[in-house]
């Protein structure tokens, strides 16, 4: 934001970046995921701030796999992160459940099939 631009109090300026609110230091906040193992899921690990994605990527490798705890690291910007609520529970995850057809309830294994 421009010197000239006033802004309200108590709104927080935004990076141009990523969208995030910086925080009082200036810096977007950022999510750290780390794969431990090749063929393993990233894990959410923890949150850093730093002012850009590269410089987020250097923070995390030095905070989350200074011990060779990982093989690859994934830098999200916190305002991207989308998520349910608690509340939304029951009318987002309901439709799912009345589908029985989806478990593999119905279905007979031949004899002979290994690892399905």
């Amino acid at each position: 934001m421009s010197a000239t631009t006033p802004r309200a109090p108590g709104v927080p300026e935004v990076s141009r970046a990523t969208g995030t609110p910086r925080t009082p230091h200036g810096w977007p906040l950022w999510e750290v995921f780390v794969r431990s193992r090749r063929g393993l899921s990233h894990q959410h690990v923890g949150s850093l701030h730093a002012p850009d994605g590269a410089m987020a990527l250097r923070n995390a490798r030095d905070v989350y796999t200074r011990r060779g705890e990982g093989v690859s690291l994934w830098v999200v910007p916190s305002s991207q992160v989308l998520a349910t609520t608690p509340d939304e529970q029951d009318p987002f995850f309901d439709p799912a459940m009345d589908k029985a057809y989806r478990h593999p309830t119905f279905y007979e294994v031949p004899e002979g099939v290994e690892h399905l």
